[in-house]
């Protein structure tokens, strides 16, 4: 008893036997599921491709008239209207944002009206009503400019206010929500510190609150660039306007379609890898490590591939 007692308090423990331990072999579990769904979605793909195929369309007529003079015109004129109106309803939503969130009642009250009104018509009826402006004010007087109103109200500026007005509700509710979402310590510091309070929401309120506005922001700009095609009930000359245009003379009207919708998806693609790299910017600090670009996702999924083949080998 005391032989054992002495050779299992001794602490010794077996010789190595000098061979690694085996690696382990881990089999990857066998997802079937996905494998039917991916046929399936696949087949789904072929057979609208098979259908379009063979529908009346003359698919020449697209790579022709996907760079016309007339579409890459119509093409800068989305772009600038979509801008423009984009930072018009940034100016009025932090404007309206700052009002809302105001202790004044009057302020506040007026910020309420306006978000209530421009969000809650359709666009398309906001731009109407610029456009036909002059039915109820024929000339424009403000005191030291007087005008024909059909001659004030273009169609760039009718495209101008109605979208940006309406875009100018929707950024006011995601610039509130924003500025709500930095803690009331913040500010209470800057006051201590003796900033006052327009300094403190503009150094320190709204930098910190970007990480919430972005997103939506972003979202916001790439919808803007697809609401844009309303603007062709104005007559502004925009994409789908100069794509209706070529189409009412060379009788290509689906063919004219396809043109701009590609041009579009091409618009939302660029600005949406642009809102990626905007919002990676600013979460740096709100999170501990930064979301991979695409190329770090590409080279990520293909060392995994490697690794489960070497794995299964």
């Amino acid at each position: 008893m005391t032989d054992k007692i002495d050779k299992y308090s001794a602490g010794t423990s077996p010789a190595p036997t000098g061979d690694r331990p085996e690696p382990i072999r881990a089999i990857p579990v066998r997802h079937y599921g996905r494998w039917v769904a991916g046929v399936a979605v696949i087949l789904l793909v072929v057979l609208l491709g098979r259908a379009f195929s063979q529908g009346n369309v003359r698919w020449a007529t697209v790579p022709d008239k996907l760079f016309d003079s007339a579409v890459l015109s119509g093409l800068g004129n989305t772009v600038l209207i979509s801008v423009a109106a984009m930072a018009l309803g940034l100016a009025l939503g932090v404007l309206f944002a700052v009002m809302r969130l105001s202790g004044n009642p009057v302020t506040s009250s007026v910020a309420w009206l306006y978000i209530w009104i421009f969000r809650g018509t359709p666009v398309y009826v906001q731009l109407l009503i610029w456009f036909n402006l002059a039915l109820i004010f024929p000339v424009f007087d403000i005191g030291f400019y007087k005008d024909e109103m059909t001659d004030v109200m273009t169609p760039f500026l009718a495209a101008l206010l109605g979208l940006g007005l309406n875009e100018g509700a929707y950024m006011a509710e995601i610039v509130r929500a924003g500025i709500q979402s930095v803690d009331e310590g913040q500010t209470e510091a800057s006051q201590a510190l003796g900033m006052s309070q327009a300094k403190t929401m503009r150094r320190v309120v709204l930098p910190q609150s970007m990480r919430v506005i972005i997103p939506p922001t972003g979202n916001e700009f790439i919808n803007m660039l697809k609401t844009s095609s309303l603007v062709v009930a104005v007559q502004y000359p925009d994409l789908l306007r100069a794509a209706q245009d070529i189409a009412s003379t060379s009788f290509a009207v689906m063919e004219m379609l396809f043109v701009a919708s590609i041009w579009y998806l091409i618009l939302t693609s660029v600005f949406s890898v642009g809102q990626f790299y905007l919002e990676r910017h600013y979460s740096r600090g709100s999170s501990r490590s930064l979301p991979l670009t695409p190329w770090q996702k590409i080279t990520a999924n293909l060392s995994l591939l490697s690794d489960r083949k070497a794995v299964a080998k």
